[in-house]
């Protein structure tokens, strides 16, 4: 998660946002498309067996279509399986990263 977070900040300059994502996505300051999207992704992660053809609607309201559906669940099941190959091997997290981290927690904004 760190990495993540580290290079979400590289990328919007906001580590406000990042907080919210690590600490609860639901708190979060996005659009109602990014929260379908992160709703969703959230489900596929945590819950993967109770996936069903509903969870999709959201996105579909939010505009989004079959391709761009896809294009989260890849996304989603990528991250999920690239991060438990990781952990499984027991990989550390580069340090630069580790240190982005720790400034996103010791952050006042965040």
């Amino acid at each position: 998660m760190a990495h993540h977070a580290a290079g979400l900040v590289r990328l919007t300059k906001n580590p406000t946002l990042a907080r919210a994502l690590i600490d609860d996505y639901t708190t979060a300051d996005v659009t109602p498309r990014q929260r379908a999207m992160l709703d969703y992704a959230a489900k596929l992660t945590l819950t993967p067996g109770e996936m069903v053809e509903a969870d999709l609607a959201s996105m579909h309201a939010q505009g989004l279509n079959d391709r761009d559906i896809l294009d989260v669940n890849q996304v989603t099941a990528y991250f999920a399986y690239v991060n438990r190959v990781a952990d499984g091997l027991g990989v550390a997290t580069d340090a630069y990263a580790e240190d982005e981290h720790t400034a996103i927690r010791a952050s006042g904004e965040a």
